[in-house]
C-alpha cells in the first residue's frame, strides 16, 4: 500500500491565502496613499501668491505686520488643537515660507530675556490659555502641541510684568490625560 504524501488544501483555504495577499497589498497601498497626503504647510511653495493659500485654507484667523514690513498670516487650531499653520509673506503678497509653528524646533527659537509678548504672538499666534501667577509676578501663555507625533503636550511662555519673556516650560497636556497618566495619541 502506497501512501500519497502530497497535501491538498481545500479550495476555500487556497482562496484565503490569496485574499491575505490582496489584503496586505491593499493595506500597503493605503499606507502609501495616506503618507503622500500633504499637510497644509507642505502644499505651498515660496513665491506663490498669498491669495492661493487663502483660497485653499480660507481667511487667516490672525494677521501680524512685522517690523520689516512682511506679514505673518496664521491658521490656528488652538485652543483645542495642536497645529498652527503660519505663512510668512512679503509686503507684495508673495509666500516666503509656510510651516507648522507649534513644534519643539519652533519653540526653541524663543529668546529668553529678549523676546516680548509681541514676539511670541507674531511667531505662534494666540495661546490656548493665559494665566497670571501673582506670587511669581508671571503671566503664562500655554500652547497645545503634539510632540513626536504622539505625546500631547503644553508649551508655556512665562512673562514678567513688563511683558518680557523670562522662561519657558513644557508639560503633559492634562486635557488628554487618561487613567494611568498616559496622554499618547490613540
Amino acid at each position: 500500500m502506497t501512501r500519497n504524501h502530497s497535501i491538498s488544501y481545500p479550495v476555500a483555504h487556497r482562496r484565503g491565502r490569496h485574499s491575505r495577499r490582496a489584503m496586505t497589498l491593499l493595506a500597503c497601498t493605503a499606507a502609501l496613499l495616506l503618507g503622500a497626503c500633504a499637510q497644509p504647510w507642505e502644499s505651498f511653495q515660496a513665491g506663490e501668491p498669498v491669495s492661493a493659500v487663502v483660497a485653499r485654507l480660507g481667511p487667516p484667523r490672525e494677521v501680524y505686520t512685522l517690523a520689516d514690513g512682511t506679514r505673518r498670516l496664521m491658521w490656528p487650531t488652538q485652543p483645542m488643537g495642536e497645529v498652527t499653520t503660519a505663512v510668512h509673506a512679503s509686503a507684495d503678497g508673495k509666500v516666503l515660507s509656510v510651516r507648522q509653528v507649534l513644534q519643539p524646533s519652533e519653540f526653541y527659537r524663543a529668546q529668553i530675556d529678549k523676546w516680548t509678548e509681541r514676539d511670541v504672538l507674531e511667531h505662534f499666534g494666540q495661546p490656548a490659555e493665559k494665566a497670571y501667577f501673582p506670587l511669581q509676578k508671571r503671566e503664562v501663555w500655554s500652547y497645545r502641541f503634539l510632540q513626536d507625533g504622539q505625546w500631547y503636550q503644553l508649551y508655556h511662555f512665562l512673562f514678567d510684568d513688563a511683558g518680557v519673556l523670562r522662561g519657558t516650560q513644557q508639560s503633559p497636556d492634562p486635557l488628554h490625560e487618561r487613567a494611568g497618566g498616559d496622554n499618547v495619541v490613540m
